[in-house]
């Protein structure tokens, strides 16, 4: 028995150092060492990221922003009517004063990210659409809809954060009336071809209150109250409007960074 043991005993590691050399052993040893190719490259300067500073504080501008609107006054802003913007400012917010009709921008954009922050009046009044009612048009033709929709039925692709009459919003993120919202808008623009016609649709993606709410869908056309949905060819870059639907919402913290 014991003239066993001592014999077994040298058998033993000969398999285990045969075993280590098979050559499957050794390419896998090979290929868990073989160094990354990738480990040191470096783009070229032509093609690497530009750098954008973020914004100090979620939802501050980032370095590369156009501010629109940092609450001290409405020099980027002109009325729908004509002449200078007439909404009211004050304590660091615009607020829509009735009858003065909507307002846009004096730069014109084409696809962009937005940043907008409103809020419904906090005494409620009203119900349906007639509670905060405003909108956010990109390019002054597609409207993501502005609504008190805290506890408030309309119908569905009309309530805040809906492509207005088109598409609903995937949930409802809507805060109390009176409390600040948020919307950070995706926007691509459509294109027409040299006749006039659409080639390319545009596409929404919205967040509200940081909640996805539109993920990256098409745009059927001008959203219109009445009719169906249409396109009409125009240019490349429109101003971006804020509506006067009647209702006391403000807003502030407006920037766009194109795209």
């Amino acid at each position: 028995m014991t003239i066993l043991v001592r014999c077994a005993l040298p058998l033993a590691i000969a398999l285990l150092l045969c075993l280590s050399a098979l050559p499957g052993r050794t390419a896998l040893s090979a290929q868990q060492a073989k160094p990354d190719p990738h480990a040191h490259e470096v783009p070229p300067p032509k093609t690497a990221p530009r750098m954008v500073t973020p914004g100090p504080a979620p939802g501050a501008p980032p370095s590369d922003a156009i501010v629109l609107f940092d609450g001290s006054d409405l020099s980027k802003w002109e009325a729908d009517r004509g002449g200078s913007a007439q909404w009211t400012v004050a304590d660091g917010a615009m607020q829509v004063r009735q009858k003065a009709g909507g307002i846009h921008t004096k730069q014109a954009f084409g696809s962009v990210q937005l940043h907008v922050e409103w809020a419904t009046p906090p005494v409620v009044k009203g119900e349906g659409q007639g509670r905060g009612n405003s909108g956010v048009f990109l390019m002054r033709q597609y409207e993501i809809q502005v609504l008190d929709s805290f506890e408030n039925v309309t119908y569905f692709h009309g309530q805040a954060a809906a492509v207005y009459k088109q598409h609903a919003p995937l949930v409802n993120a809507s805060r109390k009336p009176g409390e600040w919202q948020t919307y950070d808008i995706i926007f691509h623009a459509p294109q027409f071809d040299e006749h006039g016609k659409n080639i390319r649709r545009a596409r929404f993606t919205v967040f509200h209150n940081g909640v996805l709410v539109q993920d990256h869908v098409e745009v059927m056309g001008i959203t219109t109250h009445e009719g169906p949905p249409y396109y009409e060819a125009h240019a490349d870059k429109l101003p971006l409007g804020l509506q006067d639907h009647g209702d006391l919402v403000r807003y502030r913290n407006i920037w766009v960074r194109e795209l």
